[in-house]
């Protein structure tokens, strides 16, 4: 279709969408191929160019005094059509015209618009890019054709493939759906998209593609099938296709077949509207689709202008208006020239006088204007670089010495420059103009697919995806409008494995994409909080996982407590010793004036068994949480305690061989250094000693209570340590000296003839205290936290018990039990 003007713009169409090419001979010339399948949608998307360069034309305050004429072609849906007609367009038409009277040529044609193929415009766009010629697409989405070094003169008012995959990747995070199938079309348009698709998908960690499989052309069942069952074999319930609607046509075949249902597809641009696909055979398997669809406008007077088509047509001449001719051959089912057996089959003759506006045609149909919007754009983007190139002022132009383009002298790079500048706002209110690389500000509707009660279907817009100057790109989607072809109404769930709750981290499959994992338990101390997480995280050092291991819990203290079992049994027994050498006490200052008392040296057995009641009270500073006092107090306490008792046995001891020594001839002399004041004064000196010693212990490494996270890892055991080892082993060293000291001069005494000899007794004694003692410091090391304090506890209580028993069980025995043994001749061996 041509239209005559002072300026022309080539167009590109998809009118027919196959196309026949003839058997060459040897005889023939090589003959055109033949369109056929006339496409009336196609046939309304020339028509929207030709409408859009009539209403410039009536626009005063737009390239006034210039008219736009058009050349429009079809591409029959076929590569080397497109390509033959794009050539034709840019070397000129046949015809000439007087654009002034001593100007005669062709006219220009200084851009063009379409093609609507991927794979065309990339064709095309190699070639015609070489002239400077500016093209602008409004269905070529191919990211590649961003390429401005390869495609230096391309535009196009539709967003490319790289907008459209993150749009459909923010839709795939809105829902969580992180396990997808995608299908594409074995060409530039679905190859591009896939790696684009599964680039994009890495980098924003948004999910996994389960499958990736290439739709082949033309009619390959067996291909088809091992497709569908590749999509049914699948856990990925979600299912991405970026291509035709051929395609989509040949697929939904083999789906039906296989019957293959549960599935949430989501479309590309490229078949979201398809009518052919909005069929009640198909809704049970595509009802709920979720689609990227061109942005939808309206265009004021287009519906009128389409009516008006062949009104003015003088349908006679037979070379003319081919294209129109056969649009109405295809809508009124007629003939203007029929075959010989057209009218014998009942073909009906064409008359030209048919009313279109009561057929019924989708070419009329203007309630969804989507790529015939992205068409609307493109004439207009050209039409207002030229008058911005036409309004020029000279001297101040773009062009070398600042001149300007002279209508007479156009030159098509001439308008690519001032279309790489266009800015202007649509009546629709979108904004158009192209960035560096020739794409519009990107904007897709998202549509959905509804399956209507009565079996009907509609779709629906339920979102819009949009990239702007400041915001950057936004997806903007009322879910509660969606329809989700699922028995619950919700959207479903596609994803390889299910989240990780808190207390797992992700551990990845071996061989399988990072979507597909186990989820493992954190280990002990370690937790997450988080879904999903990829690694769980240490506990702060008094801090322990809880049980889900999803939070840290302060960790559990530990240490010898008067609430548990073993401390009540060691407190029990402490005050049981505490509480018997008070009775003992009584006993001894009841009958204190025997001669039992008496002659046992009643003051050091006094003062022995005030130490025994300190030394079993003492015990209990080893029970409870430790602090600085009671860590300082409870080894100096005990060693100082400990040096009394045994200084007392090894003063009573001394005493016993005194008086031995005393009774042979000779030996009264001996006394003297054993008098009441020398003993008081040896217990002080022996027991001040251990005092010193306790004394520059905490002065230079005093004991201190420890947190100790050694022994367990979820606990805290508090304990108290020595701060330095040699101080402790000098208390506990002079401690056990005085101790054997004893044992050794008992063991010389234990053999006196006295009937009461006191320093078998003192041996008994002090041989349980070394045995026990002895066997404390290696069970004392190997004892963690609060069983150390146990043992230590146990050998006070022990050795306490021992003395107690050893020295005083006997003469409480003869006090109370035997009292006629309780006189001087019977302790001095002179009683029957």
């Amino acid at each position: 279709m041509h239209r005559p003007g002072d300026v022309i713009l080539g167009g590109l169409f998809e009118v027919h969408y196959t196309s026949f090419f003839p058997e060459p001979t040897f005889t023939s010339q090589p003959s055109q191929p033949s369109c056929q399948g006339f496409d009336p949608s196609g046939f309304r998307h020339a028509m929207t160019m030709a409408f859009a360069i009539d209403e410039i034309n009536k626009n005063s305050n737009l390239l006034p005094n210039v008219t736009l004429g058009y050349s429009l072609y079809d591409n029959c849906a076929t590569l080397v059509v497109g390509f033959s007609a794009a050539l034709s367009l840019a070397s000129g038409r046949e015809e000439e015209f007087v654009l002034q009277e001593e100007c005669l040529g062709n006219p220009p044609v200084l851009g063009i618009v379409g093609d609507s193929f991927s794979t065309f415009s990339i064709a095309t766009s190699d070639v015609i890019g070489l002239f400077g010629l500016p093209i602008v697409s409004y269905f070529a989405t191919c990211s590649c054709l961003s390429d401005r070094q390869r495609f230096p003169s391309f535009f196009r008012t539709i967003p490319s493939d790289a907008f459209q995959v993150r749009a459909m990747i923010q839709i795939l995070k809105r829902f969580g759906w992180t396990w997808a199938g995608l299908l594409i079309s074995d060409d530039d348009y679905g190859l591009n998209v896939a790696q684009s698709f599964q680039s994009d998908l890495v980098q924003s960690g948004a999910g996994c593609l389960a499958y990736v499989e290439i739709l082949p052309w033309g009619d390959k069942p067996m291909e088809l099938r091992r497709i569908v069952e590749v999509m049914k074999a699948s856990t990925a319930r979600v299912v991405i296709v970026f291509a035709h609607q051929i395609h989509m046509i040949q697929l939904m075949e083999e789906v039906v077949r296989q019957n293959v249902t549960g599935l949430q597809w989501m479309a590309s641009e490229a078949w979201t509207s398809a009518a052919v696909l909005h069929t009640p055979r198909l809704m049970p398997y595509l009802g709920g689709t979720l689609g990227i669809a061109i942005r939808r406008g309206e265009i004021a007077g287009l519906k009128e202008f389409l009516s008006q088509i062949g009104t003015d047509l003088n349908f006679t001449e037979r070379d003319k208006n081919i294209m129109v001719r056969q649009f109405w051959e295809y809508t009124f089912q007629c003939r203007f020239a029929p075959s010989p057996g057209w009218l014998k089959a009942g073909g009906a003759l064409c008359t030209g006088k048919e009313d279109l506006k009561n057929a019924e045609t989708e070419y009329l149909d203007v309630s969804n204007l989507r790529p015939e919007y992205n068409i609307y754009k493109a004439v207009y983007a050209l039409a207002y670089a030229l008058d911005d190139m036409l309004r020029c002022e000279p001297g101040r132009g773009p062009f070398s010495r600042n001149s300007c383009a002279a209508l007479q002298r156009l030159e098509a790079w001439q308008l690519m420059h001032y279309l790489e500048k266009v800015n202007f706002t649509t009546s629709f209110g979108d904004q158009v103009s192209f960035d560096e690389n020739g794409n519009a500000l990107p904007i897709y509707d998202i549509m959905n697919w509804l399956w209507l009660s009565d079996g009907g279907t509609k779709l629906q817009t339920v979102g819009v995806v949009r990239k702007s100057t400041f915001r950057g790109e936004e997806l903007t989607l009322h879910e509660d409008n969606i329809f989700w072809n699922f028995d619950s109404k919700q959207p479903p769930r596609s994803v390889c494995s299910e989240s990780c709750p808190p207390g797992t981290r992700m551990a990845r499959k071996k061989g399988q994409p990072v979507c597909c994992f186990d989820c493992v338990p954190c280990s002990e101390g370690k937790f997450s909080n988080e879904t999903d997480s990829m690694e769980c995280t240490s506990c702060p050092e008094d801090f322990w996982s809880s049980p889900e291991r999803d939070h840290c819990v302060p960790k559990e203290t530990e240490f010898l407590s008067y609430h548990e079992p073993l401390g009540i049994c060691l407190t029990t027994a402490s005050l049981l010793g505490s509480f018997l050498c008070a009775v003992v006490l009584g006993i001894f200052t009841y009958h204190r004036s025997t001669p039992m008392v008496r002659a046992n040296n009643s003051e050091l057995s006094f003062l022995l068994l005030v130490a025994l009641k300190l030394c079993f009270l003492c015990s209990l500073l080893f029970i409870g949480r430790p602090s600085l006092w009671t860590c300082q107090l409870r080894h100096a306490a005990f060693g100082i305690i400990f040096v009394l008792c045994v200084s007392c046995i090894l003063v009573k001891t001394m005493v016993v061989l005194a008086v031995f020594k005393a009774s042979k001839p000779g030996g009264g002399a001996v006394l003297k250094w054993f008098g009441a004041m020398q003993q008081r004064g040896t217990v002080l000196v022996l027991t001040s000693v251990q005092a010193a010693i306790c004394t520059v212990w905490i002065v230079s490494s005093s004991p201190s209570p420890h947190k100790n996270t050694q022994y367990y890892n979820d606990k805290i055991v508090y304990e108290c340590v020595v701060g330095s080892t040699i101080g402790f082993a000098v208390l506990l060293g002079y401690i056990g000296f005085l101790a054997i000291l004893s044992f050794l001069l008992a063991f010389l005494a234990r053999n006196l003839p006295d009937n009461f000899n006191e320093a078998k007794l003192i041996t008994f004694s002090m041989l349980i205290f070394c045995a026990v003692w002895v066997a404390f410091v290696p069970a004392y090391v190997n004892s963690p936290g609060k069983y150390a304090d146990a043992v230590e506890i146990f050998a006070i209580l022990a050795s306490s018990f021992g003395l107690l028993v050893a020295l005083f069980g006997p003469k409480c025995y003869i006090i109370l039990l035997r009292p006629e043994r309780n006189t001087k001749k019977a302790i001095m061996g002179r009683a029957i």
